[in-house]
C-alpha cells in the first residue's frame, strides 16, 4: 500500500484553504465564498495550515513578490490556484483537489506552479516560487458565542499583530505575527524600512535603499535578518523603539491590495500613510456597478442598486464582525449577502435580516469592545468630502454598524421598487457617487489621520468600519461608458 497516496486522497477529500484576493477579484471572492461554504472545505487563517491556496482575482505584478512569500510559507502538500472569473471557480477547485492528491504531481507542484504563474503574470519581477507573500485570513465558517470567543478576535487580541515593542521586522516576522492574528502585514522583499525611508516597492533588496535611523548601523541586521529598531520620542517624552509596520495588502477582512505604512512606538501608531493602490490591472468597482451603468445611460431600477448596496453593507459587516471576533455571526451577514446577489425575495430575506440586526445592533460584548475607537463626527466628514454611512453615523466603530443595520434594512424593504435610479442623487455603497472622486477616496483620505493615536490591535477595527473599495480608486472617468 502506498500511504503517501492514501493520506494525499485524504487530504485532498477536504482541504484546508486559504484565500486570497487580488485587486479586482471581489466578484470572485463571493463566488469562492459561496462554493468552499457548499463543499463544506474549512478556510484557515495562515499559510501554515493550509493544503490550498485559491487566488481569487485577476493578476497584479506589483504584489506578486507578497504572493509568492505566501506560497513560500505553505508547508507540503500543497496546491495553489488562481481564478479569474466567477464561473471558473468550481472546475478549478475540482482540478485543485485532484493535483492535491497525486502524488506525483505533487513532486513537481513547486516548478509547475511557478511556470503557471508566470505565464499569467509575464510582466512580474523574476523570483523563485509561486504564488506566496503575506499572511491572509478568511472568514472562518464555525464559531459560536459573543464577540471575542473566536481565536481572532477584536483589538484586545490584535496586539499581536507585531506592533508591540520587541523589534518584529516587516518582512519575514510580518507572516510570524500573522499566525498569531489577524496582521497579514505586506512583505516585501529586501530590508526592510529605517528611519523614515521606505522601498517604493516590492522588488530586490538592491532597489531599497539602505537604512537611516540614527543608531550608526545602517546595514546592521540582527541574526535571522532582524532589524534594529531606530529611537524616537513619543507623544509622552518618552524614547522609544520606532518600528516600521506595514498592514496589507493581504490580510483577511480587509480592503483587497490596500496597503497602510505605519510607524509604531509601543502598540501605538504615531504616523500612517497610505500606499497608492495598484493600477496595473482593469478597474471593476463590483459594488459600484448598478452606478457606473446608470451614469452610463443603461436603465437600472432603484431595487436593483439597493439590493447591492444592501449586499455591500452585509460584506462590510462582515468584515468588521470577524474581525471583532464573532465569526458566527460574520457568517450569517455573509449568507444573507450571497442571498440578496442571487436575487433572493424580500419575504425570504427581511425577517432574517431584522433578526440578525436586532442580535448585532443590541450586543453589548460587541459594543464595548468597539466603542470610542476611530471616532469620526459628522461635521468632520462632510469637511473630508466623506458621504454615505460613514457621514450619517458621525461616531464611532458601534455607530457605523448599527448605521450599516439601519441602511441595509432600508434597502431590503425597497427591492421591489421599479423607478428609474438616478445616480446622483441615490448614494452608492459608500456614498455619492462620482466619477472623479468616487466616495471611497474621502474614506481613505481619513483614514490614516483616524489610524495616528489608535493602539495597533484598534486599527483593523477602524479599517473595518470605514472599509474603503480599493477598486473604486481605479475608476477613471472614460471607464464609466464601459460600466
Amino acid at each position: 500500500m502506498d500511504l503517501t497516496a492514501v493520506l494525499l486522497r485524504v487530504a485532498a477529500a477536504r482541504p484546508r484553504v486559504l484565500l486570497v484576493t487580488t485587486p479586482g477579484g471581489t466578484s470572485v471572492r463571493l463566488a469562492a465564498e459561496g462554493e468552499l461554504r457548499m463543499r463544506d472545505w474549512p478556510l484557515v487563517s495562515t499559510p501554515a495550515g493550509a493544503d490550498l491556496m485559491v487566488v481569487a482575482g485577476p493578476g497584479c505584478p506589483r504584489l506578486q513578490s507578497a504572493l509568492e512569500r505566501l506560497w513560500q510559507d505553505m508547508p507540503a502538500p500543497r496546491v495553489c490556484v488562481r481564478a479569474t472569473a466567477a464561473d471558473d471557480v468550481s472546475s478549478i477547485l475540482d482540478a485543485a483537489c485532484a493535483r492535491l492528491s497525486s502524488p506525483g504531481r505533487q513532486r513537481t507542484e513547486a516548478r509547475r506552479t511557478a511556470d503557471e504563474f508566470r505565464h499569467h503574470e509575464p510582466g512580474r519581477p523574476g523570483g523563485t516560487g509561486a504564488e506566496g507573500g503575506q499572511d491572509a485570513e478568511t472568514d472562518h465558517e464555525a464559531d459560536h458565542g459573543e464577540p471575542g470567543d473566536g481565536d481572532h478576535g477584536g483589538h484586545r487580541e490584535s496586539d499581536a499583530e507585531g506592533g508591540h515593542p520587541g523589534g518584529e521586522r516587516e518582512g519575514d516576522d510580518a507572516n510570524r505575527e500573522g499566525r498569531d492574528d489577524h496582521a497579514g502585514h505586506e512583505v516585501p522583499h529586501g530590508k526592510p524600512e529605517h528611519g523614515g525611508k521606505r522601498p517604493t516597492d516590492q522588488g530586490s533588496p538592491d532597489e531599497h535603499e539602505s537604512h537611516g535611523g540614527g543608531h550608526g548601523n545602517e546595514d546592521m541586521e540582527m541574526p535571522g535578518g532582524f532589524p534594529m529598531a531606530e529611537r524616537g520620542e513619543d507623544r509622552d517624552g518618552l524614547t522609544l523603539d520606532r518600528l516600521h509596520v506595514p498592514l496589507g495588502p493581504f490580510l483577511a477582512d480587509w480592503p483587497a491590495g490596500l496597503t497602510i505604512r505605519t510607524v509604531l512606538q509601543g502598540d501605538v501608531i504615531q504616523q500612517a500613510d497610505l500606499d497608492e493602490p495598484p493600477a496595473d490591472r482593469s478597474a471593476d468597482p463590483f459594488w459600484a456597478r448598478p452606478w457606473l451603468r446608470a451614469a452610463a445611460g443603461e436603465p437600472v431600477t432603484r431595487g436593483e442598486a439597493a439590493r447591492r448596496r444592501a449586499a455591500a453593507h452585509l460584506d462590510s459587516l462582515a468584515r468588521l464582525l470577524s474581525v471583532a471576533g464573532w465569526p458566527a455571526e460574520a457568517v450569517t451577514a455573509r449568507r444573507l449577502r450571497d442571498d440578496l446577489l442571487t436575487e433572493a425575495p424580500v419575504s425570504m430575506v427581511l425577517p432574517r435580516v431584522e433578526r440578525h440586526a436586532r442580535r448585532v445592533g443590541r450586543s453589548r460584548t460587541l459594543y464595548w469592545l468597539t466603542r470610542g475607537v476611530g471616532p469620526l463626527s459628522a461635521a468632520d466628514a462632510r469637511a473630508a468630502g466623506v458621504s454615505g454611512p460613514a457621514a450619517r453615523a458621525g461616531g464611532d466603530v458601534p455607530a457605523r454598524y448599527r448605521q450599516w443595520l439601519s441602511d441595509v434594512m432600508h434597502d431590503v424593504r425597497q427591492l421591489d421598487d421599479t423607478a428609474p435610479l438616478d445616480p446622483v442623487a441615490q448614494e452608492s455603497p459608500r456614498g455619492r457617487w462620482d466619477a472623479e472622486r468616487p466616495p471611497s477616496a474621502a474614506l481613505t483620505g481619513v483614514l490614516c489621520g483616524l489610524l495616528v493615536g489608535a493602539e495597533l490591535g484598534a486599527a483593523r477595527l477602524v479599517v473595518a468600519s470605514l472599509d474603503p473599495d480599493p477598486d473604486e480608486l481605479a475608476v477613471r472617468p472614460a471607464e464609466v461608458a464601459r460600466g
